[in-house]
């Protein structure tokens, strides 16, 4: 039977849940925001692990992954404490800038759309008016 997750993206897996947790319970800093953990990237041998967070507040992003990566020998020492593994990963904390790239997409998508409709809009306008003087004109030379 083969297995359904390797085991590079099951400790991923867990070592995102530990994380989390070790953040909400363990971090008291008042300068850091709201930070959520997207991604976990194992290395195969299981030695390092780049960490993708994603800040609420934007403008604390910066200082919050800073934090987190000062931070980074009491989160291995969290995490060697709570998951049985013979290597705790070396982490690395790098911001998540899928969201603010897909928020930025969708901003242009939006606005794709709108300059589409309003084109269409005037296209059809225009196309109203020269039926109306075809028709006037059509009129006339039956008169």
């Amino acid at each position: 039977m083969p297995k359904e997750f390797s085991r590079s993206q099951r400790m991923a897996e867990q070592l995102r849940r530990e994380l989390a947790e070790i953040v909400r319970d363990e971090i008291k800093d008042p300068r850091m925001g709201f930070v959520s953990f997207t991604e976990v990237r194992m290395s195969r041998d299981l030695s390092h692990a780049v960490i993708y967070c994603s800040v609420f507040d934007n403008e604390q992003q910066d200082e919050s992954i800073d934090i987190l990566n000062s931070a980074v020998g009491f989160f291995r020492k969290e995490i060697a404490r709570r998951i049985r593994a013979r290597i705790v990963p070396t982490l690395k904390f790098v911001a998540d800038e899928s969201i603010t790239r897909g928020a930025a997409m969708d901003s242009l998508i939006d606005k794709a759309i709108k300059s589409d409709e309003s084109h269409n809009a005037d296209h059809d306008a225009g196309a109203f008016e020269e039926q109306q003087d075809d028709e006037n004109n059509s009129d006339k030379e039956i008169d």
